[in-house]
This record gives C-alpha cells, structure tokens and sequence, in this order.
C-alpha cells in the first residue's frame, strides 16, 4: 500500500502489534481531533505537532479542514503550514519536545502530562517505516557528531 493510499485510508503500515492505525488510537491525538473538531485554539504548537503526526495518518484535504476551522486560521495558512511540515519532512515530535512546546502555550497538547507514558506518539501509532528510518539516521549522525567531538 503506498503513502497516499494509507493516507486516504487513514492507516500506516503495521511495526508493532501494540501500535494504533487511527488517529484517536493516541489519546493525545484524540484530544487534538476533538479540540480541532469543536473549532478550540490549539495554539501554534497545538497546529504543528497535529500537523507533524496527522499528515501521516489522514488525507491533506481533512488534514486542511481541521486547521483551516481554528481561530484566525484560514486554508490557506493551514495548506502552509502542511507544506512546511512536509517539505522538511519534519518526524513527529518526542514527548519530550511536545512538553517544550506546550509550556510555550495556553492549549495543553498533551492533556495528562504527569504521566510519563503519556504523549508518546512512537508508542501509541504504527507511522511509515520510512519515519523511523528518519529517525535511526537523525541518531546516528548525532553518535557521530559527538564521537568527532
């Protein structure tokens, strides 16, 4: 099954039995959905992090629709902001990046922050294997960088 057909189908490929192929399989995404669906602010980092998981899992048009709905946002900005993300072919955030950005921000991204295993959206989805091949290099040119050091 190639990208854009997960894409319209919502699922990614399986990598691990307890890894979900819907969105709402992460309660941290399910409560982005429902917070991007009753048209609440997200926040800017609430937009990205959605943007930078959602891409993978739902077709750009919905993925449009949802931010374009958010305050002072519009589908043009929201079309942007998807074509930053994949541009840079940005992997979805750690926990702990999105803890950063959330301190950042009014909207809490991660609603049960105080729970270490929450948040995790490496643990919580099945993403395309190329998302972790990005992130196996990502870490070895860091092992790298620091060897040269």
């Amino acid at each position: 099954m190639s990208q854009a057909q997960r894409k319209q189908s919502g699922t990614a490929p399986a990598t691990s039995a307890r890894r979900g192929e819907n969105l709402r399989d992460s309660p941290m995404m399910a409560h982005l959905l429902d917070a991007l669906e009753a048209g609440r602010d997200v926040g800017h980092y609430g937009r990205l992090t959605f943007a930078m998981i959602a891409r993978h899992f739902l077709p750009d048009d919905e993925l449009v629709r949802l931010l374009a709905d958010q305050p002072e946002q519009s589908e043009e900005t929201a079309r942007a902001l998807l074509l930053q993300v994949e541009g840079r072919d940005y992997n979805p955030p750690k926990r702990e990046r999105i803890l950063e950005w959330q301190a950042q921000q009014d909207f809490p991204i991660c609603p049960t922050p105080d729970d270490p295993t929450a948040c995790n959206v490496y643990r919580e989805l099945r993403f395309p294997e190329s998302v972790y091949e990005n992130v196996g290099e990502y870490w070895e040119e860091q092992a790298e960088a620091r060897d040269a050091e």
